[in-house]
This record gives structure tokens, sequence and C-alpha cells, in this order.
């Protein structure tokens, strides 16, 4: 049995009409479509599994095999080009017209990415650079048209224009898309000299491109239209920027916080200082109170990364490590003894909650 009832999924009842299937794709495709539900994993789930269903039920052949078996060899998902002849049979005559059942041959440019490393200063700052993006351009020969300037294609001799052939399959007749023009219904027979036919050339592009400040490790750029050129006077499509942002020998970031190991010494902590810290600009006073704990952490307010599309900036987050030396001159050590020595009988709450759990625990 097949996993899914695909006349459910549109619907639809299974006596349903071509014209019925149509209609119930458009409307459910409408409303789920990507491009109206941008990062809507649900929607573009549901998207999906609305085409597969049309496109086994818009199918003739597949269509009977799902009614006979309950199932369909290689069904479970919406390929490329399945769902370009999906969308080109629901939309024909929408971009450029044409008689029924012809199909246009342009198609929408790829989407183009662009890995960009950057670094936390950068970052911090907001720069402006140049990249080199190789990518296909609608010629300009042509105009993306694929044809010789002052040409004009012929109509297709097998299809006599209808960019299908329709044939007998046991009482079904059957359309399918024309293989002499591809369903174009027309032929091209002076390609321009340019592009060969393409209506597109591949060149090498500079763009400049701001990155803002405060962006974050996997954040992505959007250019509109930057992408690879369309097919056949098709529009063209994005280019996606992602930003990887280096580690830095210092700071670990967290959101627009950054985040700092101190090393400090016993006397530091214990009786307080002021040290000097680094901050992305350079460097900064930082007041050590007496009595510091190890782990504890010391802020600098506003000494962080600036706040991506916001106001002001986060803090610089110091987590003091106390240093223990390994090795002592005799000076210390005489020091050490003598603090030892005074320090025997006094103990700090932490010492004093241990050695009561371990009176309680042993019972002594």
């Amino acid at each position: 049995m097949a996993s899914k009832d695909y006349y459910d999924v549109l619907g639809v009842a299974r006596d349903a009409d071509d014209a019925a299937l149509k209609r119930a794709y458009r409307n459910l495709a409408r409303t789920y479509h990507p491009d109206r539900n941008p990062g809507d994993k649900k929607s573009e789930e549901r998207f999906k599994e609305i085409s597969e269903a049309y496109g086994i039920l818009s199918d003739p052949d597949k269509r009977a095999q799902y009614d006979r078996f309950g199932t369909v060899a290689g069904a479970g998902g919406v390929g490329d080009a399945g769902f370009g002849t999906i969308f080109e049979d629901l939309f024909e005559g929408f971009f450029g017209g044409g008689e029924r059942g012809r199909r246009t041959r342009a198609r929408r440019g790829d989407d183009l990415r662009y890995d960009l490393e950057i670094s936390l200063e950068e970052a911090a700052e907001g720069i402006e650079t140049k990249l080199q993006i190789p990518r296909h351009e609608t010629c300009e020969t042509c105009r993306g048209s694929g044809l010789e300037p002052g040409t004009r294609p012929e109509t297709c001799g097998t299809c006599r224009g209808q960019g299908q052939v329709r044939f007998s399959q046991g009482f079904l007749t059957v359309a399918r898309p024309c293989p002499a023009c591809r369903g174009q219904g027309s032929v091209n027979r002076t390609p321009c000299k340019s592009c060969r036919g393409e209506g597109r050339l591949a060149k090498d592009r500079l763009l400049k491109v701001t990155i803002p400040s405060g962006v974050e490790d996997g954040n992505q750029l959007r250019l509109s239209g930057e992408g690879e050129g369309g097919l056949l006077g098709g529009p063209p499509g994005d280019l996606y920027v992602v930003i990887h942002v280096r580690q830095h020998e210092i700071f670990v970031r967290d959101g627009a916080h950054l985040l700092c190991e101190l090393p400090l010494s016993f006397p530091q902590v214990a009786l307080g200082d002021t040290v000097e810290v680094p901050v992305l600009k350079g460097t900064a006073e930082l007041t050590v109170p007496p009595g510091t704990q190890p782990g504890q952490r010391l802020v600098l307010k506003g000494k962080g990364m600036p706040h991506l599309r916001g106001r002001g900036h986060g803090d610089a987050v110091y987590e003091v490590a106390v240093e223990v030396p390994t090795r002592l001159t005799a000076r210390q050590r005489e020091l050490l003894e003598e603090l030892r020595g005074v320090s025997k009988d006094e103990t700090g709450p932490k010492t004093s909650k241990f050695v009561e759990r371990m009176k309680k625990l042993f019972g002594t």
C-alpha cells in the first residue's frame, strides 16, 4: 500500500478530472509556496507533499498505476525537473503567453553561495569588501533569447507549434511534450553566435559588498539578482554571502558579549588590584575587588560586540583564573609559610561547610 493518499493530500475525490486536480493544486501551492512562507519548514514540507501528489495524479500513466496498485515506482519526492514540469503545466502562458500546451524554456537562474571569512575585529566594525563571482550572465548580443539578432524561431514541424504530441495508449489519449522542440513549439535554427543559443555567457563579476557591524558566524547576506543569469531570458538567481568569523586568539564570542580568561596571582585576588586587560580596540583598566574568587566574572560594560541591527554594545567579560606558582623563591616560601601559620585557625565559608559535611558523613 502507498504510504500517502495522494487524493487526500490534494483534497479531491478519486474521480477528479484534470481540471479539478489542477485547481486544487494551484490553490494549495499558492498557500504553501516557500516564497510566501520564508523560513517555514512545515510549509516547505507541505508544499513538497502536494507537489508530489500532483506530479503523480496529473500523469495518466502514474495515476493509473497508483489507482491499481496503490503505489508508483520511484514516487516519494518531486525533483527539480519534476517540479518544473508541474509549474509550467499550471502557469503556462503567464510569462510571455503562447498557444495552449506550449511551454516556455525560460528558466530562473540558480542561486549562488559565497563563503566569506572575516576577523572578529572586522565583524565588530563592519567592512566593505569586493567579491569576484564566477557566474553566467544574460547574453548582451541576443538579450537572452538565444537567437541571432534579426532572426526568429521556426514553428516546430513535429508538433506544429503546439508543444505537445498525442498518442493512444489503450483507451486513453496521452499528451507528451514534443521531443523535437522539447515542448517549446518552435525551433531555433539560427542560434546566437555569441552564446551559441544558450542566452547567457560565463563571466567573472566583481561585486562590492557591505558587511554590517555585529554580524555573527553563519549569518547570510542575500544579494537579489546577483546569482546565475536566467536561461533564455529568465530572471537571474540570488547570491548568498555566508559569513565565517575566524576564531580569536583571546576572546570567545557569546552573542554580543566577549568572554576572556584572566589569569591573576593569589595576592591580586586576595588584596585587590587594578590590571590592564585586552579589549577589541586595544586595552582598558579593570578593577579587581579584594577577595575575588576563582571563576568569578568581572565585567567591563559596553566593551563587547555591537548589536546587529540594534543599538549599543555587549560587555567584555573576564573570568578569573588564579595562577598558582610551580616554583618559589626562598623569600616567597618564607612569606607563604608565615601566612599559613597565621591563617591556620581561620577558615572561610566554603572550608567551614566542607568540614561540617565531613563530620556528618563520618560521625566525628
